[in-house]
């Protein structure tokens, strides 16, 4: 089969690729696409060195959102039109929906936050809804999607890739004798959050301030990137780098929302969240288990700075290995039953 994966984001070359080669090795075909924003286009082709770009960056309005996926389902279908795909999966790629459905071609989404707006659409136009199982199921039928297509698993989607997270930094240079904190920037202009985050920049003065401490930010947009790299005492990386390895050996993880803090949390760095939007089930699920801090509406004094111990690391190795295979093999075959 001819099996078509778009990514539409900075995580889904990442998340995807261990599906994509689960795929392979059962004899499929890949088609891939990418847009060009963010991080998504160089960390995609760094993969799939022959995968089409078809669209840019995300704008700012909602109603310039909607025109900019307009223009990319026509886009995506141009190039699709003339090829046979039998089944298409993303992560939450509302153009690649769009036009899969409008080329006939079963396609698969999966999502783990019950507050994208754009699960109303994803949701309403999909073959087969993929959520983690706490997620509301008041917002499934909110969001137009019915029980026959649904399917649920336990645990995060991020335990899809995170068995295979390799440890080699480049090129960020680790200091001895010092805490790595990485920071991880709020995804301002999203849908879901349009707006930025001043306790994280609160937090971040105070982790710069230390000098026990060594501090990297990674920038989701280019302005991100430009306001970050003017300030003194810390890291920011020019281009996309390994996000996974520099968490691999990072002590501490202060993210304003996004995949990021959950691929910390289960890797089992001491990982912090402030994000200001509306608090995902699966983040409430880490919060509970002890795995993610909440340190929104708390005293930025509380952050531990010191290293993590190697114990916690351990275990979080355990748990994804236990996970990582099964998960994978769950999501591959309902992939292939679209088909």
């Amino acid at each position: 089969m001819r099996i078509w994966l778009d990514m539409a984001n900075s995580p889904h070359p990442v998340l995807l690729g261990p599906v994509a080669r689960e795929l392979e090795a059962r004899g499929h075909n890949l088609l891939i696409t990418t847009r060009d924003h963010a991080q998504t286009r160089d960390l995609t082709l760094s993969m799939w060195p022959d995968a089409t770009v078809v669209g840019g960056e995300s704008p700012g309005s909602r109603a310039a959102k909607a025109r900019a996926i307009a223009n990319r389902v026509l886009a995506l279908r141009r190039v699709l039109a003339p090829m046979k795909v039998d089944a298409a999966a993303s992560l939450g790629s509302y153009a690649q929906i769009v036009a899969a459905r409008s080329l006939g071609v079963p396609v698969l989404t999966l999502m783990d936050y019950e507050y994208q707006p754009a699960n109303h659409l994803s949701f309403r136009l999909a073959h087969r809804v993929v959520v983690p199982s706490v997620f509301p199921a008041k917002r499934l039928r909110r969001y137009g999607a019915s029980v026959k297509r649904v399917s649920k698993f336990d645990g995060f989607k991020e335990e899809l890739y995170l068995d295979e997270v390799d440890a080699v930094l480049d090129p960020i240079e680790i200091e001895n004798g010092s805490s790595l904190a990485v920071f991880r920037p709020p995804p301002e202009g999203a849908l879901y959050h349009q707006h930025g985050n001043s306790l994280f920049d609160l937090v971040l003065r105070r982790a710069i301030e230390r000098e026990d401490v060594q501090v990297v930010v990674l920038p989701r947009m280019a302005h991100q990137r430009s306001r970050y790299s003017e300030m003194a005492g810390m890291q920011t990386p020019e281009h996309a780098i390994d996000g996974l390895a520099l968490l691999r050996s990072a002590d501490i993880f202060v993210g304003a929302g996004g995949t990021m803090s959950r691929e910390a949390a289960l890797l089992g760095v001491r990982a912090y969240t402030m994000f200001a939007g509306r608090l995902a089930a699966v983040d409430a699920e880490l919060i509970q288990r002890g795995l993610l801090r909440d340190l929104r509406g708390q005293d930025p004094a509380s952050v531990d700075w010191t290293p993590r111990d190697p114990r916690e690391t351990k275990q979080a190795c355990q748990r994804r290995h236990e996970r990582g295979r099964e998960l994978r093999s769950w999501l591959t075959a309902h992939i292939e039953e679209l088909a």
